[in-house]
């Protein structure tokens, strides 16, 4: 099955929408330009919108007919706080913020879909448009969630998309169960006794315990948990000292951990806070020890995954969907998923030979100054996310 031809038809519009949307990056919670030029191209092309999920989040309702079955599709709309280093006509113009990750084109392409929904409506029963806010970190799904989503809009599944550089475009990727892990901080800070460095017997200093902790935290994952099971500890800042011959009073360590299961993580934080305390305990510190979990692991429902199989073979063809593996980074749909099933997959957003004359030196991955999505990608997302709604809402369940 070929792209929808008014979806190609209308695809330079489309990137042109995405294009505003980069230029103009919104942080987490601060998304009111890219939702008012979101509800403005709704409401103009006869969707019912909800405004104010998730402070800056919205949902577009499409109906048809008189069943009263519904499915969910989700596009991201929150940029990052990084400076762009491309220097094409759409770049950012905030400096300090940009849309790195692609979201502009997420939201983009379920823009491209809702427009031929909308105007073709082939379908019995409820679509629901989710675009969401805070992604990076503010966990605007949840949010969303709080606000009510899934009550005040009761869909059956609900999937999600995100852009995949690497992967050629024209491609998807699906795996089912856990495809993208857990992401959780951790401080902890040693307190001891600072003294000049020419005399450590004066003091207490806690940068040997420090260094037997990073040590230590490895043997977590070599020796504590089955070696199947898959886990990251790492630890990415140390702050310590203000002089070369001073033996600081106090430590810091901050870092990361990442799991795809929940019983991982239990052990790994259970194992890491029991060697802060007993190593500063040996080393006659103080220890303050801080965990914090952040996004759950996004793990695919089996048939939903099945579905999107089918669904990317119909219009791609099965030579283009590949399975996906699964990555350590995390993603907030994780918590949709904990609520209904659904799926979330990857689309091939190529290799960066796309941009235009004028990007940035590095290379066309996520979360790089250099970044840009593929407006190639509008079509082909928004051809999947229509036969997604359609072929939802037709098959019995």
């Amino acid at each position: 099955m070929p792209l929808i031809e008014s979806i190609l038809a209308e695809a330079a519009a489309i990137a042109e929408l995405r294009r505003d949307i980069h230029a103009h990056p919104e942080l987490c919670f601060e998304e009111v330009r890219t939702a008012d030029l979101v509800a403005r191209k709704l409401e103009g092309w006869g969707i019912e919108v909800h405004r104010g999920l998730g402070r800056t989040g919205l949902v577009g309702v499409i109906r048809n007919g008189t069943s009263g079955r519904a499915v969910g599709l989700r596009a991201d709309m929150d940029a990052l706080p990084v400076t762009e280093h491309n220097h094409f006509p759409h770049a950012s113009r905030h400096p300090g913020k940009m849309h790195a990750c692609g979201h502009d084109g997420h939201t983009a392409m379920l823009l491209a879909a809702a427009q031929h929904l909308a105007r073709t409506r082939e379908f019995d029963g409820t679509v629901y448009l989710v675009f969401q806010p805070a992604e990076e970190g503010g966990g605007g799904a949840r949010e969303m969630m709080r606000d009510g989503l899934f009550e005040r809009f009761p869909m059956e599944a609900i999937f999600g998309a995100h852009n995949w550089p690497g992967l050629p475009a024209g491609q998807i990727a699906v795996k089912s169960g856990p495809c993208f892990a857990s992401s959780n901080e951790f401080k902890i800070v040693l307190r001891g006794k600072g003294c000049h460095g020419a005399m450590p017997h004066m003091g207490t200093d806690p940068v040997p315990a420090a260094c037997q902790m990073v040590q230590a935290f490895q043997t977590i994952l070599t020796r504590n948990k089955h070696p199947l099971d898959t886990g990251v500890i790492s630890v990415t800042m140390i702050h310590t000292g203000e002089a070369t011959n001073v033996i600081p009073e106090s430590c810091e360590m901050q870092g990361t951990v990442r799991t795809f299961t929940t019983e991982v993580l239990d052990l790994i934080e259970s194992r890491m806070r029991r060697i802060a305390r007993s190593t500063a305990e040996a080393f006659e510190l103080e220890c303050d020890f801080e965990f914090d979990r952040n996004y759950p692991p996004t793990v695919n429902h089996e048939a939903e995954s099945a579905f999107i199989r089918q669904v990317g073979a119909e219009v791609l063809g099965a030579q283009n969907v590949q399975e996906f593996v699964a990555t350590m980074g995390a993603e907030d749909f994780s918590y949709f998923l904990q609520e209904k099933p659904g799926c979330y997959f990857v689309i091939g957003n190529g290799g960066g030979e796309h941009r235009d004359g004028g990007h940035g030196l590095g290379p066309c991955t996520l979360h790089n100054p250099s970044y840009d999505f593929n407006d190639q990608l509008i079509p082909i997302g928004a051809s999947l996310w229509v036969r997604v709604a359609e072929r939802w809402l037709q098959t019995p369940r």
